[in-house]
């Protein structure tokens, strides 16, 4: 998962940033009878699996805008990427495993941050994403996201503090447009002293196949003002993406500071694996 843009130049660049695809089994038989998704509900087209080995990607990335949809129950996944531009490099990653059929929780690092000539290990965080209901007919998938910022990065390179972010996510397909709607507050810590800055986060991102295993996705994203030193902030970005099988998907961009203290382009790569359902796999032994 690729770090948000974050509204201070030394704060932590958190990736929420995509769409989560909830997966269910098929089983096909001679007699034409299907097994439904557990909870009766049917997922969009895309979502859906081919086999009851399959396991399809649910990625965050590229965007900053997180998905409301969830992973698979049981399913252990991962999305790593870099960040380069003018005065910042990163590595960031997002780990994410399927508690429940609607729970998924989250563990984000960024193992290498570099800014303006200083490198060390970035800040890390922990949460996790609840989805209230997903999506049916012309009602949306809507989830809550809870994420803590851990201060596990050196001055200047993170936060300073442990922060708090919430975000109300809404997600919903037209056709084979896929929409993304993230707005939530983000409690940033204060390093040395007590309380927190609060800044704004909104996002809307698109998403949409094209020929054959290409997608395309863009997002305007950014942040209002926190205090004096952490100015509003918004991005806008484009991505193709390659999805050679259903559990990999693998994305490329830029994103570009249209105001606040970012760069001004930033160009990004990752990729998003869905590892396996460890349930059953523990099951099978």
């Amino acid at each position: 998962m690729r770090p948000s843009a974050n509204p201070g130049g030394t704060q932590l660049r958190k990736k929420r940033t995509a769409r989560v695809i909830a997966v269910f089994a098929l089983a096909a038989g001679l007699a034409g009878t299907a097994r439904a998704q557990q909870g009766g509900t049917s997922p969009p087209p895309q979502q859906q699996a081919g086999t009851t080995e399959e396991i399809t990607a649910v990625p965050n990335r590229p965007t900053f805008a997180s998905t409301g949809e969830v992973v698979q129950r049981g399913v252990f996944e991962v999305e790593y990427g870099f960040e380069l531009a003018d005065g910042h490099q990163n590595i960031n990653g997002l780990l994410k495993f399927g508690l429940l059929k609607n729970l998924e929780l989250w563990f984000l690092n960024n193992p290498i941050e570099r800014d303006t000539g200083l490198a060390g290990m970035g800040d890390s965080g922990a949460g996790f994403k609840w989805q209230i209901t997903p999506q049916k007919g012309p009602r949306p998938t809507i989830s809550v996201l809870y994420v803590a910022t851990l201060p596990t990065a050196k001055d200047p390179l993170g936060a300073g503090a442990v922060g708090h972010q919430v975000q109300l996510l809404v997600s919903k397909d037209f056709g084979k447009h896929h929409f993304d709607v993230n707005f939530g507050p983000h409690f940033l810590g204060r390093p040395g002293a007590s309380g927190f800055d609060r800044t704004y986060f909104s996002a809307l991102s698109w998403s949409h196949p094209l020929q054959g295993k290409w997608g395309v996705t863009m997002e305007a994203a950014g942040f209002s003002k926190a205090n004096a030193a952490t100015p509003a902030s918004m991005t806008i970005l484009a991505a193709p993406t390659y999805t050679p099988k259903p559990r990999l998907v693998i994305d490329f961009g830029v994103y570009v500071a249209a105001f606040g203290n970012l760069p001004r382009v930033t160009g990004f790569a990752g990729v998003t694996y869905s590892v396996g359902d460890l349930y059953r796999q523990v099951s099978r032994r």
